[in-house]
């Protein structure tokens, strides 16, 4: 407790997109390693973490992602590996899950970090607003991938993006039915489901990266398979969904 009787801010604990940048740093083609306070990469780290829109500024203290922090956190994660032999630093939850992903799929964890700074870089999260503590995302019920998922997310909600690409299916003669199952919300709902679908990006932007949506990068989905396709990371394809619906053939 400080002297007005009131408990002292502490830093907000990190967060899956914290962890994978940092764990970034840690993995090595000859093996795991804690990057010391003095390594240019930790500053550059620190600094990065300090812009990023994840933790509302009034829950950090002045010394919120610092490099000291940062390079503790490598040597968490290091430590933390299975094969590491020595003295383990104490993590938590968070990093045994990255840790396991990077192990899982090295070069896919890699891509997702270096997207997450370069879409950084390029201020493709500067319109996101930090979210308290906890706090989960109210259409999609998840908190991994965090920045890159609401990015992507606020794109395949854009308003004239959507219309185009619903005109682009109608002047084709076909009808507004989900990619995967064949859901049409207006043969369910009548005219309160008329006109009424999801738009999803069929390739993720951690893949493609920062460059001009085309309608072709789009394809129309229900809300249940929207869902299962961001439930977590890595996202699934539509083909993966149709698996999961029991291995139903690919539209043409």
């Amino acid at each position: 407790m400080d002297k007005g009787g009131q408990s002292p801010i502490s830093n907000p604990d990190w967060v899956w997109d914290e962890i994978v940048l940092a764990c970034d740093l840690v993995v090595n083609d000859d093996g795991w390693r804690e990057l010391r306070t003095g390594d240019p990469r930790v500053a550059e780290l620190s600094d990065l973490l300090r812009q990023l829109p994840i933790h509302p500024v009034e829950s950090r203290e002045s010394n919120f992602r610092s490099p000291d922090a940062v390079s503790r956190k490598t040597t968490d994660l290091a430590t933390a590996h299975p094969e590491y032999a020595g003295k383990r630093t104490r993590g938590g939850r968070t990093d045994l899950k990255v840790i396991n992903e990077f192990m899982a799929d090295t070069a896919g964890m890699k891509a997702v970090a270096s997207a997450i700074r370069f879409r950084a870089l390029a201020g493709d999260f500067d319109h996101l607003t930090p979210r308290s503590p906890g706090d989960l995302d109210e259409d999609l019920g998840v908190e991994e991938g965090g920045l890159l998922l609401r990015s992507h997310y606020a794109r395949e909600r854009n308003a004239a993006l959507r219309a185009r690409k619903i005109k682009e299916v109608l002047d084709q003669g076909l009808g507004l039915e989900c990619s995967v199952c064949d859901f049409d919300f207006a043969k369910t709902y009548g005219p309160r489901g008329k006109g009424y679908i999801e738009c999803h990006h069929v390739v993720p932007l951690h893949v493609t990266g920062a460059r001009r949506t085309k309608l072709a990068d789009l394809i129309l989905l229900c809300a249940n398979c929207h869902r299962m396709v961001h439930r977590a990371v890595p996202w699934l394809t539509p083909e993966e969904v149709r698996a999961c619906l029991g291995g139903r053939s690919a539209q043409s």
